[in-house]
């Protein structure tokens, strides 16, 4: 106090440049608040961006060395209140078998599979009888008489066997009038004037699209027999048993679009490409519905659509004037459906596909959170998602 000035004009400065420095060290306090907190939050963003791409490379070794299945160590049970016969989570839709370890389940190898025992009854049976050379007793000359048999069956098979189908057709005169000939026409072909069955071009299309077979590998097996049939018949073969089955494929899906519940996924399908020397990226979506595991009334029945690309306005096409419920995935194409109103379209999305989020986070962080959600998930949700719609189980 001593070193004030007594001037009262030199105090009243003195007090207004203590005051300037005290503004100066506020704002530059305030500055430096306002730094602090930005590092804070660009810390805290830095660490969330951290977990994420550590949650990624997990998810990315998983894939990669891991096992496919969703199962939750068994210490995690003791962390809710859920008994332990029905702590089973949801199974992953593309892995089947996942579930929670109880106390029954170790972590064991599985029993090999291996067929053992009888051959399926309603297999033909052909019997071979293997006997003796002589019916004679070599010790005392008796007849021999049968007191009972080996059988012993084995599994064979008759190779397949192309032959050429001879329609023929007789034709008839009158010596009376000798006024015409009669003969029975001619069935129609499915190709007409080709050269073959119905039942070949069936074989055909079922190994293509069944067994994914390609027509290149089904010109080799013809080969193999002695047949020559190039691929380009066979393709041209393909197109006119497409063109057979559109009024079918229309009818079921038809038939498939009037169901009050469907479920609708699109997977890549690699279409060849001429000219560009490579192959496109189309899709293939697949229409389906199942009341069995509920006991409906509905049979189950799927119908397959093509398309171009994945444009949501593929989905507008393919379900603009569905009325019902629609179970699908997170595609952001399927939101369109929904009109202002919510007259049309109800979604129901999987919950197998939102528990796999869950499951990423708790392999990733081991959040009790997740590992909580993983266990609600596996029991009731995934009952209430079965009564909706049963499919994606």
């Amino acid at each position: 106090m001593s070193d004030l000035p007594s001037d009262p004009a030199l105090l009243r400065q003195a007090v207004m440049t203590l005051s300037s420095r005290l503004a100066a060290l506020s704002e530059e306090c305030s500055t430096l608040a306002t730094e602090r907190d930005a590092a804070i939050a660009q810390r805290d963003a830095a660490i969330q961006e951290n977990d994420k791409l550590l949650m990624i490379l997990s998810q990315y070794k998983r894939t990669i060395f891991g096992p496919r299945s969703e199962t939750l160590d068994i210490g995690q049970l003791s962390l809710f209140t859920i008994r332990a016969q029905a702590v089973r989570a949801a199974a992953n839709d593309d892995v089947t078998g996942g579930r929670l370890p109880d106390g029954a389940e170790g972590r064991g190898k599985r029993p090999a599979r291996r067929n053992r025992g009888k051959l399926p009854e309603h297999l033909p049976r052909i019997d071979v009888v293997i006997d003796i050379e002589s019916h004679i007793c070599p010790c005392c000359g008796e007849q021999l008489h049968k007191i009972g048999e080996t059988v012993k069956e084995a599994f064979d098979v008759i190779p397949m066997q192309y032959r050429v189908k001879r329609i023929m057709r007789p034709r008839y005169g009158c010596r009376g009038c000798r006024q015409g000939v009669l003969q029975a026409p001619a069935p129609a072909q499915a190709i007409d004037g080709g050269m073959v069955t119905e039942a070949l071009l069936a074989h055909v299309a079922v190994m293509k699209y069944g067994y994914q077979l390609p027509l290149y590998r089904q010109e080799q097996m013809f080969a193999a027999q002695g047949i020559t049939l190039d691929r380009q018949t066979l393709a041209s073969w393909m197109g006119r048993v497409a063109w057979w089955l559109k009024p079918l494929h229309a009818l079921l899906r038809r038939a498939v679009m009037s169901y009050p519940r469907l479920f609708a996924d699109e997977t890549p399908l690699p279409v060849l490409d001429p000219g560009r020397g490579r192959t496109k990226v189309c899709q293939f979506w697949a229409i389906a519905t199942d009341d069995r595991p509920w006991g409906g009334p509905a049979p189950p029945a799927v119908v397959y659509v093509f398309a171009e690309d994945r444009k949501a306005i593929r989905a507008r096409q393919l379900f603009g004037d569905y009325d019902g419920i629609l179970q699908v995935d997170g595609y952001a194409g399927y939101k369109g459906l929904i009109k202002n109103g919510g007259r049309l379209v109800q979604l129901a999305f999987c919950f197998a596909h939102a528990r796999r989020k869950f499951w990423d986070v708790h392999i990733a962080t081991k959040s009790p959170i997740a590992a909580e959600a993983l266990q609600r998930i596996g029991i009731r949700p995934r009952a209430a998602v079965l009564r909706v719609f049963p499919i994606c189980s």
